[in-house]
């Protein structure tokens, strides 16, 4: 089945102190989400209004990009965490950024957990909970970015939120779905050439190559490419170009 548009999302806004993590301004041109963070992983409040005000500007739609209380190791560690602390921690993080979006005259308009969260409710049934609750806790009209298989897509239907399921341009898959983990070596498809095709396989069939060769099966309404990769402005023009070559229309899932 051919996809006829796919939306492409980056992880954005997390420069501190005017200390660039990826170049926000270049990427916001390509893609049709932006992955907002909310300064608990990483990002501060002006750096933050600055990436919502360039996303306004282009019609780019922002999201919150919730994740754990924990900027030393970027929200890429595991906290064990009660679930009520999480639920009020992640509700905190999507009124800050919508507070902030709204200045700058647009909206939270869904949300992506971050690292270690994101990967967490793929099998944490608690935590996904949380998350959940916490969404559902600002508004029942967010949909919510999560990887396929997720329990968290689980307990978002359940609670009659929108579970938008994603895959990443350049992030290899083990052959259950899940991401290899970023402590391995080949965590990262780094050839872009290989990343132009998977993202146009993916669009065309709905399915990717997994570490082991094997191919796998990922009906993915958002791709997502990192921003703060080397070379990420050149390898989001690059999927976007692919994509567009291949009749595949750049649109965000809202």
């Amino acid at each position: 089945m051919i996809m006829t548009a796919i939306d492409v999302n980056s992880d954005l806004g997390e420069s501190v102190g005017g200390n660039p993590v990826s170049d926000d301004a270049a990427i916001i041109e390509v893609v049709s989400s932006a992955n907002v963070a909310c300064g608990f992983h990483s990002g501060d409040p002006h750096d933050i209004a600055r990436t919502v005000e360039a996303a306004a500007a282009r019609g780019v739609a922002v999201g919150a990009h919730v994740g754990y209380r924990d900027v030393p190791g970027f929200g890429r560690r595991f906290i064990d965490m009660d679930p009520a602390e999480l639920a009020d921690e992640v509700l905190y993080q999507i009124g800050a950024l919508d507070a902030l979006a709204r200045s700058k005259g647009t909206a939270v308009t869904y949300v992506k957990p971050h690292g270690a969260l994101y990967n967490t409710i793929v099998h944490h049934e608690e935590q996904a909970q949380a998350v959940i609750d916490g969404i559902r806790a600002f508004s029942r009209e967010l949909p919510v970015l999560l990887l396929p298989g997720a329990v968290a897509i689980e307990k978002a239907e359940q609670a009659g939120l929108r579970a938008v399921r994603e895959a990443f341009a350049d992030r290899n898959y083990d052959p259950d779905g899940t991401l290899v983990s970023r402590r391995e070596s080949d965590a990262v498809v780094s050839d872009p050439d290989a990343v132009a095709a998977r993202v146009v396989q993916l669009a065309r069939e709905r399915t990717l190559l997994a570490r082991d060769g094997s191919t796998i099966d990922i009906d993915a309404e958002s791709l997502c490419v990192h921003g703060d990769s080397p070379g990420s402005v050149e390898l989001a023009r690059r999927i976007v170009d692919a994509l567009q070559d291949a009749g595949i229309e750049i649109r965000s899932f809202l």
